[in-house]
């Protein structure tokens, strides 16, 4: 059935508007044309995202390494309104001499638009001084923080909970999401809820946040720290697929290397842990696209989707 037949002229426009821009296939989803009663009247919005990101100065660039320039010539070509770097911006401990060598030269052109969140590498340096104070345009600790793009909010979280407070953290995100709701809501960390990587995998200490974001009707979940790209079906924060879930993705690809895949995690739709890339989603009223291409140029994953 045509968008025209299931919604009227007027939706069935705007639907088309949205899954003009994905550009490529998705794979193993259904794609679902958004809830848009409002779209055709605000043009979306992109936001380029991905962690794990700049070598130390002076590692060399190689194929499966170091690849920080390249990924940040494919966020710049997007043309985002933000980009969210999802931390481990800068290895091996984030210190601001490293931050202003290397991550500076590459994704610090986006620096100004950058809505970032702190990784654990990031607290190699006493207190992640070297984040924020490279990032002190954005924040400031405990570095979490909220802003709207577009009708969205978006909650830049830190999951670093051996550091913060993320009980803490967790109230204040209640607080705020109640006293802000949305239609559209992403959250944002460094360390996914669910991931099929050898490497690091699931992280249980987050499941509070996400809680709170269920418990909200949060639509997005974004996160780095494993080195793959990885897509998940809607999921509540105990493990379980479910329509009253996030949508959540890990695009750990940012340039540093990648990891290898483990078993696969139940509710997993799109793994890959080949390529560099980055993950564009095009942030509309009551719904987004996203795509995830490489710096081959290859979309990997891509789909629509509305909001709850």
């Amino acid at each position: 059935m045509t968008p025209k037949k299931m919604f009227g002229p007027a939706v069935a426009a705007a639907a088309l508007l949205v899954l003009a821009t994905i550009g490529g296939g998705a794979r193993d989803e259904t794609v679902t044309v958004p809830r848009v009663e409002q779209l055709a009247a605000t043009r979306p919005v992109t936001v380029v995202a991905a962690g794990d990101i700049a070598c130390a100065p002076g590692k060399a660039v190689a194929a499966t390494a170091c690849q920080q320039a390249a990924t940040a010539r494919l966020a710049r070509s997007f043309r985002p309104r933000y980009v969210v770097p999802l931390g481990d911006e800068q290895y091996d401990d984030g210190d601001l001499a490293d931050y202003q060598s290397a991550y500076a030269r590459t994704w610090g052109t986006l620096k100004a638009i950058s809505r970032p969140v702190p990784g654990n590498h990031d607290y190699h340096d006493r207190g992640a001084a070297g984040y924020f104070a490279y990032f002190r345009h954005a924040t400031s600790p405990p570095g979490y923080y909220a802003f709207d793009v577009n009708g969205w909010r978006i909650y830049a979280l830190n999951s670093n909970c051996a550091d913060v407070d993320c009980g803490a953290e967790a109230a204040w995100l209640n607080q705020d999401m109640t006293a802000h709701p949305r239609t559209c809501t992403a959250i944002a960390m460094h360390h996914p809820r669910y991931s099929s990587g050898a490497q690091h995998g699931d992280t249980p200490a987050v499941r509070p946040l996400w809680q709170v974001a269920v418990n909200h009707r949060a639509d997005l979940a974004l996160a780095g720290h494993d080195h793959e790209y990885e897509r998940f079906r809607a999921m509540d924060a105990t493990g379980h697929v479910t329509r009253n879930g996030i949508v959540s993705f890990v695009v750990g690809t940012g340039g540093k290397d990648l990891y290898r895949k483990g078993a696969t995690h139940v509710g997993s739709v799109v793994f890959d842990s080949r390529h560099f890339g980055v993950l564009a989603l095009r942030l509309a009223t009551h719904g987004y696209s996203w795509r995830f291409k490489t710096i081959g140029g290859r979309v990997v994953d891509a789909g629509v989707r509305r909001c709850r």
